[in-house]
């Protein structure tokens, strides 16, 4: 994770840093705490990094690289003025002495909020930031580890994968449904949601059916707890401003699955 401390709140031009608004920095610090305290209560083991000089996008994390119980690939991000971030996060696994397994090269792209690992099905979101190069080199990097590849087409309007569909346990998945087939989702229990305006996938799965979901995405959270699932409802709003859920905000580094 990385704590919004300075440049989160620093970024000049919103367009060419795909934000929508400036976060409210003692705001955004007492939403990502609460995230933060919510994870360890479950029993992560956080690591907090700095952020990246003039990368204002850099707190969330989820995009930088992606790691894999094998190691870590290096990724190439879409959006421009996040390219450093790939280096910057790799630097700092490599501190932590995690293996790099491979890198997306260019003309390659991708993004790690394109990519949902569950179980040995990667899921991969072909967007306006993750290209088709990049899935090609991605999808040999994973297939050589037993990955079944799964590619899915996003419109325009969805910036990443994990805005619809994520992991709701080992063999449950929550989707957008008109964006997603069922034939995409095979050989799992999918629940399907009606995406649209605050209403996404973007959540955190915990365990034992406990996940964590942005307070505003309501429609979701009604939906899941109708299914039985414990929800950990957090305002996380200065980061939808910077046009990210509480995914993003996340990098898994080691993991059992």
């Amino acid at each position: 994770m990385c704590s919004p401390k300075r440049e989160y709140a620093r970024a000049s031009n919103f367009e060419k840093h795909n934000i929508g608004e400036l976060g409210i920095p003692t705001v955004a610090i007492q939403q990502h705490d609460t995230l933060k305290s919510k994870l360890s209560e479950f029993g992560a083991e956080l690591i907090d990094i700095s952020e990246l000089d003039e990368h204002p996008n850099s707190v969330f994390t989820r995009d930088t690289a992606l790691c894999t119980p094998r190691g870590y690939i290096k990724l190439r991000l879409g959006l421009e003025t996040r390219q450093g971030e790939g280096e910057w996060m790799a630097a700092t696994l490599d501190s932590l002495g995690e293996s790099c397994v491979g890198k997306i090269k260019a003309p390659g792209t991708v993004e790690g909020g394109d990519v949902v690992l569950a179980g040995k099905v990667a899921f991969i979101g072909k967007s306006i930031r993750t290209n088709g190069e990049g899935i090609r080199q991605l999808s040999a990097l994973l297939k050589m580890m037993g990955y079944d590849i799964r590619v899915i087409e996003l419109p325009n309007t969805i910036l990443h994968l994990d805005k619809a569909l994520m992991v709701l346990g080992p063999r449950q998945v929550l989707y957008c449904r008109g964006l997603i087939s069922k034939e995409k989702i095979k050989g799992f229990e999918g629940i399907g949601i009606s995406c649209g305006g605050d209403t996404t996938a973007n959540i955190i799965c915990l365990g034992d059916k406990n996940l964590i979901i942005h307070r505003s995405n309501s429609i979701v959270i009604d939906h899941l707890e109708a299914e039985g699932y414990i929800v950990h409802n957090l305002d996380l709003g200065e980061f939808a401003k910077g046009m990210g859920g509480p995914n993003c905000l996340i990098m898994p580094v080691e993991r059992g699955t």
